[in-house]
C-alpha cells in the first residue's frame, strides 16, 4: 500500500543532511521505489548541494545496505536519476531558492519538512528563523507559486512543555492552558536580541576583555591569530548571551528549552498562515538510534540521552536527575521514518492533523530500567583511560537536577583551580601535558554540567504522549507494510535494544575506548608514519626547546661570559637572574619586541670574534643540550628526501653551524659598522609568530612545494601560526598553552629526551680563561 502510493511521486524533503532526513531518504529510496526526490540542500562555503548530497547523505553508511542490494554501479545510476537537489535555506525569505529552484518545488506533491534546529542550546534567535518562520516560510512560498501539495511538518512531541499527565495529539491552543502570545512578536524580540547583544560586544571594555582572553589563551602567537580568537570570543559570548536568553524565555513560557518552545510556536504560526494547504504535523517525542533500519543501531551525531550516559561511564556522573518510576520517551529513528512514510502515502486527513510518534503511553520504559541497563552494560564493557585502565562505574543514584547539578560544580571547581595553579608553572613536556589533560577533564565535567541543565527538564517531564491516530494508522497497513514500515512502538523490546543495540552503537559512535588497548601510542605511531611519509614535502623545525634545551639568552650568556674574568662572570650571573622576570614578561607578550631589545646587547661585539667563539658554543652548548632525537628526526626527513628548513629566532652567527643539518636556515641578522662590530639593530623583522607562517609560504611557492604537504616542529603557542599553515604540525615538548591545543586538535605530539651533556652545564656560562680581547672590545664602545 505504502509503496504503491508513493509511487509516481515527487517528494521534496528538508534536513536530509540531518539525522532524521538522511534515514527518511535511504528508506524512500529503498523501500518506495517508485517515487522521486527533491532535495532542499543549504549550500556549504566551499562546496555545492550536490558535492554535500555525495559526501554528508549518499556515502553514509545508512546506503550501505541498498547499495549492497543495487550494485555499486546501479546505485549511482538510481541515485542520479531518482535525486535531484536544489540550493535552498529555510532559514531564508522565500526559501533562498533560483527560478529553476522554485519551478522544481512547484511539482512536487509530497512536502516532507524536516529540516530544524534541533540543539537543546541553539541561539534564540537561529531557533526562530528555523523551527518557527521554516515552516512559515514553506506555506508562503507554496502560496506564491499557487501549489497545493501535502506539506508533512515535523515538529515534536515536547511542544506540549512541561505539562503533567496526558499530552493529546492536539494544537497547543486547544488545550486547558493558552498563552495571550502571538508568534511575529517572538519573532521580533529575537531578531532585537541579536541586534543588541552584538552591539554590547562592541564596546570598548567587552572587546578589551575578549582580546585578553586570546592572549591568556594564545601567549605570544601573533597579531593575526590574536585578532581571530578575539572575534571568535566575541562570537561566542554573543551566542552564550542569546542561548542564555532562549532558556530564560522558554522556561518563562512554560517549555524546557528554546527547541520546544520554537517548535510550538512554529506549529501556531504555520497554522494561521497554511490558509487551504494540507497540512499533517508529526510529533516524534526523543529520536535515538534504530531498532533494525537501515541497520541496528545507526544513529548520527550525539542526541538527548548520549552525552549523559558516556558521562556517567566516564565517571563524571555519579547520580541520575530523575525518578526512578518516571518515563523517558525515546523513539528509533527507524519508527519516526516509517510513520513519516505512513502519513506521506496515506495523505492529508482532516480527522488527523497532528500524529504523535512516542513510546511512553503505549510501550513505557521507566528510568529504573533504563539505569539499571547502562550499568550493567558499562560494568561489563567498561571505558578505558588514557592509560589502559578500566573505569568502573558507580551505582547510580537518582537525585534532584539541583543535587546533580552541585557535585558537577563542585568538580568544575576543583579542576579549574588545579588547571590555573599549573598554568603558571613554566611546564613542558610530560608535565604539561599533563595540566592539559586537567583541562580536558575539567571541560568534560563542565559539559557534563550543561547536560544536566540543559536535560534536566525533560528527565522531570511528566506529560505523556498520546498516540490515538498512530495506532489508528497502524491498523489499516497491510502485513508487508507493517514489516517495511514499522513504527508501532509497542513492538520494541527495551532490554534488547538498550543492552545489544542501542550502547554497544553510542560507545563506537562516540569513540570511547571499551578495550584496554593503548590506543594513544598507536594514534601516535599512526601519525608519526603520516609524518614521515615519503609523500611530505617540508620538515620546517623551530630550534630553541624543540631541538635543543636552550634559548637566546643561554647563547647569549656563554657567548658574553666567555672572554671576561671570574669576578666579572658572576656579576654578569647576578645581573641576569636579577633581570629574569622581566625578560620572561616581555618574551610572553610579544617575541618579536623581545627579541629585540635583548639583541641590542650585542652592540659594540666583534663580527669577527662571535663567529670564532660560535664554533666553541656549538660543542660547549647546542650539542650538549641537543635533543638527540630532534636532530635524528631532521636526518630522517632528509634521508626521504624532504627539504629541511630552520627557522629560529636565534642569531644567524649562533646557528651558522647547523648548516649541514638543514637545507636552508632562517634566523635574524644584525647589521654591522665598518670597524667591523655588530650595531645591535637587526636589518628585518625576527622570524616569530605569524612572520614563520609567511615564511614556509614563501619558501614553498618558490621551490615549487605543496604547503598542506609540509611538517613543521614547534614548543609554543607563540609557534601557532607556523603550525597551523602546514598540513601536519608536530608539538615537540609543548608548554601548557601548546600541549592544549595539539590535544585537542588531535597533532602529534613529541617527547624528546635530552641529551646526557644535559647534566653537565648547571649554567649557560662560559668557562674560558681568555677573557680580555672580548672584554676590551665590549667595553670599547661603551
Amino acid at each position: 500500500m505504502i509503496p504503491e502510493a508513493l509511487a509516481g511521486k515527487r517528494i521534496a524533503v528538508t534536513g536530509s543532511t540531518g539525522f532524521l532526513g538522511t534515514a527518511l531518504v535511504e528508506r524512500l529510496l529503498r523501500c518506495a521505489p517508485g517515487c522521486e526526490l527533491v532535495l532542499l540542500i543549504r549550500s556549504g562555503r566551499r562546496s555545492t548541494v550536490a558535492q554535500r548530497l555525495q559526501r554528508e547523505i549518499l556515502r553514509n553508511n545508512a546506503f550501505d545496505r541498498l547499495r549492497e542490494e543495487l550494485g555499486k554501479d546501479e546505485f549511482e545510476t538510481q541515485m542520479a536519476r531518482r535525486i535531484t537537489p536544489i540550493a535552498g535555506d529555510v532559514a531564508t525569505d522565500g526559501l533562498g531558492l533560483d527560478e529553476a529552484g522554485r519551478a522544481l518545488l512547484a511539482t512536487c506533491d509530497i512536502i516532507i519538512h524536516s529540516a530544524a534546529a534541533v540543539s537543546f542550546d541553539s541561539a534564540l534567535d537561529d531557533a526562530v528563523e528555523i523551527n518557527l518562520l521554516g515552516p512559515v516560510r514553506i506555506a508562503r512560498t507554496l502560496k506564491e507559486l499557487g501549489v497545493k501539495p501535502h506539506l508533512v511538518a515535523v515538529s515534536t512531541c515536547y511542544v506540549a512543555g512541561n505539562r503533567r499527565g496526558h499530552a493529546p495529539e492536539k494544537l497547543v491552543t486547544e488545550g486547558p492552558f493558552q498563552l495571550d502570545v502571538h508568534w511575529t512578536n517572538e519573532v521580533t524580540a529575537a531578531r532585537r536580541l541579536r541586534s543588541d547583544a552584538d552591539a554590547a560586544s562592541r564596546t570598548p571594555d567587552m572587546l578589551t576583555g575578549f582580546r585578553k582572553q586570546a592572549r591568556t589563551e594564545l601567549g605570544a602567537a601573533g597579531a593575526p591569530l590574536l585578532a581571530s580568537k578575539t572575534e571568535d570570543r566575541r562570537k561566542e559570548w554573543v551566542k552564550d548571551q542569546l542561548v542564555a536568553a532562549g532558556r530564560s524565555r522558554a522556561a518563562s513560557l512554560g517549555w524546557p528549552d528554546a527547541y520546544a518552545y520554537t517548535k510550538a510556536f512554529g506549529e501556531l504560526a504555520l497554522t494561521e498562515e497554511k490558509g487551504d494547504l494540507p497540512v499533517t504535523i508529526v510529533r516524534p517525542s526523543i529520536i535515538e538510534s534504530s531498532v533494525a533500519e537501515p541497520m541496528p543501531g545507526w544513529i548520527r551525531g550525539f542526541r538527548m540521552a548520549e552525552p549523559v550516559i558516556i558521562s556517567y561511564a566516564r565517571g563524571l556522573l555519579k547520580e541520575f536527575p530523575g525518578v526512578p518510576e518516571g518515563i523517558i520517551d525515546v523513539i528509533p529513528v527507524d519508527l519516526v521514518v516509517g510513520a513519516l512514510c505512513a502519513v506521506a502515502a496515506h495523505g492529508p486527513d482532516p480527522t488527523r492533523p497532528i500524529v504523535q510518534v512516542a513510546s511512553g503511553s503505549a510501550n513505557p520504559m521507566r528510568y529504573q530500567r533504563l539505569v539499571d541497563l547502562v550499568q550493567s552494560w558499562f560494568t561489563a564493557h567498561p571505558i578505558y583511560d588514557a592509560e589502559g585502565q578500566p573505569i568502573i562505574v558507580p551505582e547510580w543514584k537518582f537525585s534532584t537536577r539541583g543535587g546533580v547539578q552541585k557535585q558537577l560544580e563542585r568538580s568544575v571547581k576543583v579542576l579549574e583551580t588545579g588547571e590555573k595553579f599549573l598554568a603558571k608553572l613554566p611546564l613542558r613536556g610530560k608535565q604539561a601535558e599533563f595540566s592539559a589533560s586537567l583541562e580536558e577533564k575539567r571541560e568534560e565535567a563542565a559539559r557534563a554540567l550543561e547536560y544536566v541543565e540543559l536535560y534536566g527538564l525533560y528527565t522531570s517531564c511528566e506529560a505523556v504522549y498520546q498516540v490515538d491516530n498512530l495506532d489508528a494508522m497502524w491498523a489499516e497497513l497491510t502485513p508487508a507494510d507493517q514489516a517495511a514500515f514499522a513504527f508501532n512502538p509497542r513492538l520494541i523490546d527495551w532490554d534488547h535494544y538498550v543492552h545489544n543495540v542501542h550502547l554497544p552503537s553510542i560507545a563506537a559512535h562516540g569513540r570511547v575506548k571499551t578495550t584496554p588497548t593503548k590506543t594513544v601510542s598507536n594514534r601516535a605511531d599512526r601519525l608519526r608514519k603520516q609524518v614521515l611519509s615519503p609523500e611530505r614535502h617540508l620538515a620546517a623545525f623551530d630550534l630553541e626547546n624543540t631541538l635543543i634545551a636552550s634559548n637566546v639568552v643561554e647563547s647569549y650568556s656563554w657567548l658574553a661570559t666567555n672572554r671576561i674574568s671570574p669576578d666579572e662572570r658572576r656579576r654578569y650571573v647576578l645581573k641576569t637572574i636579577a633581570e629574569a622576570p622581566r625578560l620572561l614578561t616581555l618574551d610572553r607578550k610579544d617575541r618579536s619586541d623581545f627579541l629585540r631589545y635583548f639583541y641590542r646587547r650585542y652592540d659594540g661585539a666583534p663580527v669577527q670574534q662571535l663567529d670564532e667563539d660560535a664554533r666553541e658554543l656549538l660543542s660547549q652548548i647546542i650539542l650538549t643540550k641537543s635533543f638527540p632525537a630532534g636532530i635524528r628526526r631532521v636526518r630522517e626527513h632528509r634521508a626521504l628526501g624532504h627539504r629541511t628548513l630552520l627557522i629560529t629566532g636565534a642569531m644567524d652567527f649562533v646557528v651558522a653551524t647547523l648548516k649541514p643539518l638543514f637545507d636552508d636556515i632562517v634566523a635574524p641578522t644584525m647589521t654591522v659598522r665598518a670597524d667591523g662590530t655588530y650595531t645591535g639593530e637587526l636589518t628585518g623583522t625576527p622570524p616569530t609568530a605569524e612572520a614563520r607562517a609567511q615564511v614556509i609560504t614563501d619558501y614553498c611557492e618558490a621551490e615549487g612545494l605543496r604547503v598542506d604537504e609540509a611538517v613543521a616542529y614547534a614548543d609554543s603557542s607563540s609557534d601557532l601560526p607556523m603550525l597551523e599553515v602546514v598540513g601536519f604540525p608536530v608539538a615537540v615538548n609543548p608548554e601548557t598553552r601548546l600541549a592544549a591545543i595539539a590535544r585537542k586538535r588531535g597533532w602529534l605530539i613529541e617527547h624528546f629526551d635530552k641529551s646526557p651533556g644535559m647534566s653537565k652545564p648547571l649554567l649557560p656560562i662560559s668557562n674560558s680563561k681568555s677573557y680580555k680581547q672580548f672584554t676590551n672590545a665590549l667595553s670599547g664602545r661603551r
